[in-house]
Parts: C-alpha cells; sequence; structure tokens
C-alpha cells in the first residue's frame, strides 16, 4: 500500500496545536512550581466542568479514538456497553467513594488504604500503579504511531517526539492544572475532530445517513437480539456491562490518574459535579465514536474499498489522510495526537504524585521548600523518556509481545487493588494480612482464568470478587490484626478518623 503525504496546510495545523500544547504548559510554570500541593492538586482550584473534562479525556486514549470506531466497523455497538457502565458507577462513586478520598485529603489513592490496612498496602499498590503507567505511556505512544506511519509518511520518530518528548515538556512545567486545562482543549479536539469524521463521511457516501443506516441494519452492524444471548457468536452486552463496572470501579477508585483530579476542585460538591460532567461526556462518546466506524464501514462499501490485506486497527488514520479535505485532516490527526497526549500527561504527573507523596514524603518528610517539586518534575522526565524511549523500540523492532506481556502482569494486579478499596470500605473486619491474601490470589486466580476462553470482562468480575472475597474470608483467621475503623468505613463515614499515635486529625466531609 501507498503512504499518502500529509500536505504544507496539514503540517501548518498539527504544528499550531502542537505549539499551543506547549503554551498552556509554559503559562502554569510559575503557579505550578509553588509546592506540591500546587503540582499535585492545583490548590483545589479547578472549575468542576474542567475536572470532569479532564477525567473524560484521561481515560479516553488514542487507542481508544481508534479502536473504538474499528470495533463498530468490524463487528456492531454492543461495546457501548461499557461507556454505560461509567454512568452507571457515578451514584456509588458520589456516596461510598469521594467522601473518603474528599475527607482524609489525600494526594495519591493509595494515603487511604494505608490508613485503613497499613504502609505495606499502600507501598505496593502505588509501585505496581507507577509501573503499569510507564507501561501504559510506551503503548499509549507507539500504537498510534504505528498506525499514522502505517498509511502516511510521516516519521514514526517526529510522531513518537511530538506525542511523548512534547507531552514531558508540558507536563513538567505546568504541574496538574497545566495537564487538566491542556486535557479540555485535547477533548474538545478529539470529540470535534471525530464529530468531524461522522459528519464528512455521511456527506461522502451516496444517499448519506440513509445508505449509512441501511448497511448497518442489514448486515448486524448496531445491536441485535443476539447481543443479549450468552456463549454466542456475537458479544454478549449484559457481560460487557458487568465487566465494565469492575473495570471502571478500579480506573475511578484504585487508579491515581483519575482520583487525584478528585482533589482538584473546591469542595465534594464540585468533585461530585466534575463526575457528572464526566458520565455525560461518556454517554456522548457512544454516538460519536461508535457512529464513526458505521460511517467508515458504509464508505468502504458504498465508495472505495479498503486495500488487500489492509489492518483495520489503521481504518481511522487511513480515511483522514486519504479522503478528508486539506486542513481537516490535519486537524483530525491533530485531535488523535490529543488523545495520546491526554493519556500521557495524566500517567505523568500520577505517577510523579505516587514518587513524591508514597515515596519521598511518607518515608523521608516532606519538604517545606521547591526541592519536592523538583524531584517531581525529575521523575516526569524519567518516567516519560523512559516510555518513549521504549516505544520507539518497540517500532524500530516490533516486539510489541514482550511489552504487552509487562502490562498483562502489572495488569493482573489493577481490578484486584479495586477489590481491596472495596473491602476497607464496605466491612470492618478486613485486615492487612487478610487483604494481602486476597490480593496475591486473586491475581492468580485471575491470571489462570484469562487464559480460558473466558472474555477479558468476565475475567474483570473474577478478579474483583476473588480479592474482596479471598480478603475478607482470610482476614477471619488474623483477628489480632483488627483495627478501630472509625471514619475509614461507610458504617462511619461521616465521623472524624484520627490517625493512631498523633494528634492529627482529618476533617469531617466536606
Amino acid at each position: 500500500m501507498d503512504k499518502v503525504g500529509l500536505g504544507t496546510v496539514n503540517w501548518m495545523v498539527l504544528i499550531v496545536y502542537l505549539l499551543a500544547m506547549l503554551a498552556v504548559g509554559i503559562y502554569f510554570t510559575k503557579r505550578a512550581g509553588k509546592n506540591t500541593d500546587a503540582f499535585f492538586t492545583a490548590s483545589g482550584k479547578i472549575p468542576a466542568w474542567a475536572a470532569g473534562f479532564s477525567i473524560y479525556a484521561t481515560t479516553l486514549s488514542a487507542i481508544t479514538f481508534m479502536s473504538t470506531p474499528e470495533q463498530a466497523f468490524l463487528t456492531d455497538w454492543s461495546y457501548a456497553a461499557g461507556n454505560l457502565a461509567i454512568f452507571a458507577i457515578i451514584p456509588v462513586l458520589i456516596y461510598f467513594y469521594i467522601p473518603f478520598f474528599r475527607k482524609l485529603n489525600v494526594t495519591t489513592a493509595y494515603e487511604y488504604l494505608e490508613d485503613r490496612f497499613g504502609v505495606s498496602m499502600r507501598t505496593i499498590s502505588s509501585l505496581l500503579f507507577i509501573l503499569f503507567h510507564i507501561g501504559r505511556v510506551a503503548i499509549v505512544v507507539y500504537l498510534p504511531t504505528l498506525a499514522i506511519a502505517s498509511v502516511s509518511d510521516i516519521n514514526p520518530v517526529f510522531i513518537a517526539a511530538a506525542v511523548g518528548v512534547l507531552c514531558i515538556i508540558y507536563t513538567f512545567l505546568g504541574g496538574i492544572e497545566g495537564v487538566i486545562w491542556s486535557d479540555v482543549i485535547q477533548g474538545i479536539l478529539l470529540l470535534g475532530g471525530a464529530i468531524l469524521v461522522v459528519v464528512l463521511g455521511i456527506f461522502l457516501v451516496d444517499g448519506g445517513l440513509s445508505t449509512i443506516i441501511h448497511d448497518a441494519a442489514k448486515d448486524g452492524k448496531f445491536i441485535t437480539s443476539d447481543n443479549f444471548e450468552f456463549g454466542g457468536a456475537a458479544a454478549a452486552i449484559p457481560i460487557i456491562f458487568l465487566g465494565s463496572i469492575f473495570n471502571s470501579l478500579h480506573q475511578y477508585t484504585a487508579s491515581q490518574d483519575v482520583v487525584q483530579r478528585y482533589q482538584t476542585t473546591s469542595s465534594i460538591k464540585e468533585t461530585n459535579k466534575s463526575l457528572w460532567t464526566n458520565g455525560i461526556l461518556a454517554l456522548i462518546t457512544i454516538p460519536i465514536f461508535y457512529g464513526m466506524g458505521t460511517v467508515l464501514y458504509s464508505y468502504y462499501q458504498n465508495v472505495e474499498a479498503l486495500p488487500a490485506g489492509f489492518n483495520t486497527s489503521a481504518v481511522v488514520p487511513y480515511f483522514i489522510v486519504t479522503s478528508l479535505p486539506i486542513g481537516i485532516a490535519g486537524l483530525i490527526i491533530a485531535a488523535i495526537f490529543a488523545a495520546c497526549q491526554s493519556t500521557i500527561s495524566s500517567s505523568l504527573n500520577s505517577i510523579s504524585a505516587c514518587i513524591v507523596t508514597d515515596f519521598k514524603q511518607r518515608f523521608f518528610g516532606k519538604d517545606q521548600g521547591k526541592s519536592d517539586v523538583r524531584l517531581a518534575r525529575l521523575a516526569i522526565i524519567i518516567a516519560g523518556l523512559l516510555g518513549v524511549g521504549v516505544s520507539l523500540y518497540l517500532v524500530s523492532t516490533n516486539r510489541a509481545e514482550t511489552w504487552n506481556l509487562f502490562l498483562a502482569i502489572t495488569g493482573l494486579f489493577g481490578v484486584p487493588i479495586a477489590g481491596i478499596f472495596a473491602l476497607g470500605i464496605f466491612t470492618k473486619r478486613a485486615n492487612t494480612p487478610g487483604v494481602w491474601f486476597g490480593l496475591i490470589l486473586s491475581a492468580i486466580t485471575a491470571y489462570f482464568v484469562q487464559k480460558t476462553s473466558l472474555t477479558p470482562f468476565a475475567v474483570s468480575m473474577v478478579a474483583f470478587f476473588s480479592s474482596f472475597i479471598f480478603g475478607y474470608v482470610f482476614s477471619f483467621f488474623f483477628p489480632k490484626y483488627n483495627k478501630n475503623t472509625t471514619g475509614l468505613t461507610i458504617y462511619t463515614k461521616n465521623e472524624t478518623y484520627v490517625k493512631p499515635n498523633t494528634n492529627e486529625q482529618y476533617s469531617k466531609a466536606l
């Protein structure tokens, strides 16, 4: 397949976008450098709508930007049940989880785990997050780089550098405030870019929307009764929905890149508003991104055919560079870059928050000056360069399977840790030795279950419940490790939590 040149105008649009992101980081540099509170939580000054947009942009990467339409292109809209799951858990988050994160005023999610289960659980959870997200940065840079480079003449080194290195710079400069406002711009751009693809795709198909709907209905590209049957050829929506509930609980309760946003608003009420903003955006995503895949399916049925042996993972960038007008293509490639950068910048700032808060400040004390901010910025550089370096290695050697194995191993603990958070909040009996057994046994269980024919969504359900059940049951064998949980569970969520052996108190829910 011949590769397509991007063209001068498209290059200009792309460069303007990249410079704009750099400008955002520069603008917030001074404010972010005051202290770690400003660098990691923006001193609680972010509006709820912006925090919600940031959560949305953080959880939607360029992989999603391309793979969601591909899913609709190849199959149907069944995976949209995952977006519904995000919306469905918001009341659970608001009522059961947010009060603890806000009351304890945590910078990282894992500070709650120390209060509930001790420093060992905080340390291992934070470390696993750091390792997984360094790996995730590499994949988030690598996959779009590979897809765009496969259909255009853009040098993959330039793509990785523009996406990764520039992202490192503005995250280094602007802290979480720069990251969030960049996320807002990037979220608007990626949504706008997706809408443009849908609208222009409809315009290019003879007969427009009616032809697209006819093709999709005829070929089962929406939702059919088969999607509600278990064990059939089509993906079962109930399994997708339930599995996505537990994947989302992991992301919204146990993953620092999202939890960190909860502290960037001024009050618990504003945090709740940010979650509803994110939930609405998750619903809006369904017709836009799944609609994009359906439009492209009809386009390549009626207007032209894909090249023989074409890898459909690149169907979105291929359509952009071959079918869209000059300037528009550059804007939508910029939207793919934006989807990359919003995820990477969030991972990098969150990694630095874990390194500084969960390790340096926890074991060596909090610095009253700016040295902790300098350490945070150094952590961003190191983690970012590691991720970009690995992504370039994967591009040059095509050995992504090795790195995917690393992600799979570290990822085994993600949903089980969400089960540990649930154990801490919903039970009084769970204790440190019990949850350690639960975490390890759950990871082992998930490892063997994922080797079966069960879908990844079913594996997530097994991982969550096995972590919860094993942790709870094994806690009965270590009663002497039970501790006072006042203020740490739903039974006493409005009561004050007092740290043991100190006079320091955490205030009641805001």
